[in-house]
């Protein structure tokens, strides 16, 4: 039944996001909240999906921790779910996600229309600089930042090493920084073709005021923070030495 679901899921899905895609690139003429009030009404649509397809809710923790100014959000990266879902969370913002993202249709078009920010990830330090001059810029106008830290989704219970740039980009902006953990890889694990129905947890993390700290500081600081609830999120990831691991 999962297996059914989950396939009627991405075709509906992909039917979905083929107009909106066309649509979007079309407005690119118009103003940003313009295109980005055709993408909520898209977003409404797969959220929709993911709840009465998939049976995937959403609670999140935390609400009272999202600052009143655009911050650059560190969120842990273990689906595709919160790609989407964080659009629904928090106020306008934009990702920081690898250009070839870009290339694919339909998707990739509607991603380009709404100024993201795409990096070559294979050219480590023009990629730096515009995450810096970019973020600086999206922050200005009013747009959050997301970015995922550890550059790629990773499995439940596992870690990658955190890479400053989100953090750089703070100091340099003077935004804030928002830490966010989730479990939604208990549902939605990557490359995974079922997809299981569930209650997904958002929690979100009081903000770190980049004054009078380094870079170093804030991202291990959010690091800190986001391990430490992911071992609450999902206790089961990470068992004391000796026990075995949950599948």
């Amino acid at each position: 039944m999962v297996a059914v679901r989950s396939a009627l899921f991405l075709l509906l899905a992909t039917l979905l996001t083929m107009p909106f895609g066309v649509l979007v690139s079309l407005a690119a003429a118009l103003p940003m909240p313009v295109r980005y009030r055709i993408i909520a009404v898209w977003r409404v649509g797969f959220m929709a999906l993911c709840r009465y397809i998939l049976g995937i809710r959403y609670q999140v923790i935390g609400r009272e921790n999202i600052p009143a100014e655009p911050s650059v959000v560190l969120a842990k990266h273990q689906s595709a779910w919160e790609t989407v879902g964080l659009q629904e969370i928090f106020p306008p913002l934009v990702f920081v996600l690898k250009k070839e993202l870009l290339r694919v249709p339909f998707f990739g078009w509607g991603l380009a229309a709404l100024k993201m920010i795409s990096i070559d990830r294979a050219a480590a330090k023009d990629a730096l600089k515009q995450v810096f001059d970019q973020g600086r810029d999206r922050l200005s106008a009013g747009y959050w930042v997301v970015i995922f830290p550890e550059g790629t989704r990773v499995a439940p219970g596992q870690t990658c090493r955190y890479k400053p740039g989100g953090a750089h980009l703070a100091v340099r902006a003077g935004a804030r920084v928002v830490p966010v953990a989730h479990d939604a890889g208990e549902r939605w694990r990557r490359g995974a073709l079922s997809i299981s129905p569930g209650l997904i947890t958002v929690s979100i993390g009081p903000p770190i005021d980049p004054a009078g700290k380094t870079a170093a500081k804030i991202n291990a600081l959010a690091a800190a923070w986001i391990e430490g609830e992911m071992r609450r999120l999902s206790p089961h990831r990470y068992p004391a030495p000796g026990d075995a691991v949950a599948a």
